[in-house]
């Protein structure tokens, strides 16, 4: 990996804390806790006891739901 993938990557993250996650997600923080666990989430330790886990992980477990019935006027 080159130095600039290796850059790209890190700002590439947006990380929020645990609470803030859960939140946005319209979950409790447990559930987050559950994900991370489940390995749906990836969290970063930030010291001794500070959890950042990444918002682009939370984004991409939400699903678009299509329609009932195919779509407009089905």
């Amino acid at each position: 990996m080159s130095p600039a993938t290796t850059a790209t990557q890190q700002t590439a993250r947006r990380p929020a804390s645990i609470a803030a996650a859960s939140e946005y997600a319209g979950v409790h923080p447990r559930t987050i806790r559950r994900w991370i666990a489940a390995g749906w989430v990836t969290a970063y330790r930030m010291g001794p006891r500070l959890i950042r886990v990444d918002m682009d992980d939370i984004d991409s477990l939400h699903k678009r739901i299509p329609a009932a019935g195919g779509g407009p006027g089905a």
